[in-house]
């Protein structure tokens, strides 16, 4: 399929550079990662969105648990005694 777009200069000049730079062969290679980066945040931002709406669903059937200062050190503890451990880090707290 073939597109044709307008850009600013602004954009023609950061395509033109990465390409200089020699991080990328060609122009189209650019606009390919910067969609494939679009897509893929798209995809974190569902994900987030919907961990926040099972979060706000369990609160709703009163599944929630009151937050406290000693609630916070539990959960520190818990992450340190993760993080040392030969256990794989759970996906759901990585980046």
């Amino acid at each position: 399929m073939t597109m044709h777009v307008n850009l600013s200069p602004e954009m023609e000049g950061f395509i033109k550079r990465k390409v200089a730079n020699g991080f990328y062969g060609n122009a189209t290679e650019v606009i390919r990662d910067a969609i494939r980066r679009m897509q893929a945040e798209e995809n974190r931002i569902a994900a987030w969105q919907s961990a926040i709406k099972q979060g706000d669903d369990q609160l709703d059937r009163g599944e929630g648990i009151t937050y406290s200062a000693e609630t916070l050190k539990d959960i520190t503890q818990s992450a340190i005694g993760a993080m040392h451990s030969d256990k794989p880090m759970d996906p759901d707290v990585l980046p």
